[in-house]
């Protein structure tokens, strides 16, 4: 079964320099963080804030978003783990699960922002800030898979299905030639929804961290649709992919935080910028107020 019309996958996976072999996977990811760096810089420095800030976050954030990755792989998918003493290690043959990244780099960037003095509503608007530049370094990611061939789809016959070589189709799957590029429709979800989102924080439409909880939200919803298509190695419960049931809970927990946030009175309120207002005061500052009250009052 093949598709008269089909997008071609590369003939491997990297190339040459001199006799150093760069993984195409390694260097998507240079390229993701560049641009989670750019979007987050941009939408920061409209904030009134320090644009240096995202760069410096990047330097302990990916280092623990490729750990967090790996150690959600290695826990949902031990059986896809290279036999060999480096298999725990080998990132340049795929296996970083996306949740596991995520919240090692969101965990660890929270706590370089606390150690660097930011108020709860700076945090919150960093957050903001960075979601839309998450999926747009989420979308060149995927771009590795397309190099490694993997995380494809179900056999098509759609005229931008994508043509597996017969060394990577799954067991079972010999017979196909072309499948559905799963990893392309997150790629065009990533950005459009990075779009809605880089726009939502430009207007102030939400309390924030309320554009990060979207992000949360959209972003599983999609997989939730993903995870249908994919036949990929997964575990399975209840019948469905583990992802899928993953991607439900965060998806409603995202919702679930967004609506909190809006209409539960712990965002920072929507348009408030830099250090103005009450909630984005150091605790020295409203520490001296009462004092600088009575000493108005004497006088």
């Amino acid at each position: 079964m093949s598709s008269l019309a089909y997008i071609p996958s590369p003939s491997q996976n990297g190339f040459h320099i001199g006799p150093l072999f760069i993984h195409a996977y390694g260097v998507a990811y240079v390229f993701a963080v560049a641009a989670a760096i750019l979007v987050t810089r941009a939408l920061w420095r409209r904030e009134g804030e320090d644009p240096n800030l995202p760069q410096e976050i990047a330097v302990w954030a990916f280092p623990a978003g490729l750990i967090g990755g790996r150690i959600y792989f290695l826990i949902t998918t031990p059986s896809q783990i290279p036999p060999h003493w480096w298999g725990p290690f080998a990132i340049w043959k795929g296996g970083l699960g996306i949740w596991g990244g995520i919240a090692g780099g969101v965990l660890v960037g929270l706590w370089y922002v606390r150690r660097r003095g930011l108020t709860r509503a700076q945090i919150r608007r960093l957050m903001d800030c960075a979601a839309p530049g998450l999926l747009c370094a989420q979308a060149i990611g995927r771009i590795g898979n397309y190099f490694n061939q993997e995380l494809f789809g179900k056999p098509t016959k759609l005229p931008w299905a994508l043509e597996i070589s017969p060394a990577h189709r799954p067991p079972g799957y010999t017979q196909f030639a072309t499948f559905q590029p799963t990893f392309l429709y997150e790629m065009i979800w990533n950005l459009l929804l990075a779009g809605v989102l880089a726009w939502l924080v430009r207007r102030h439409r939400f309390r924030a961290p309320g554009v990060f909880a979207l992000y949360v939200a959209g972003y599983s919803a999609f997989r939730l649709f993903e995870e249908n298509l994919r036949i990929d190695y997964s575990n399975y419960f209840l019948g469905m992919r583990l992802n899928f049931w993953i991607a439900l809970l965060l998806m409603l927990a995202g919702l679930g935080w967004f609506a909190w946030i809006q209409w539960g009175g712990r965002g920072t309120a929507a348009g408030a910028r830099g250090p103005a207002g009450e909630l984005d005061e150091p605790a020295s500052a409203r520490a001296a107020r009462p004092k600088a009250v009575a000493t108005q009052r004497r006088a």
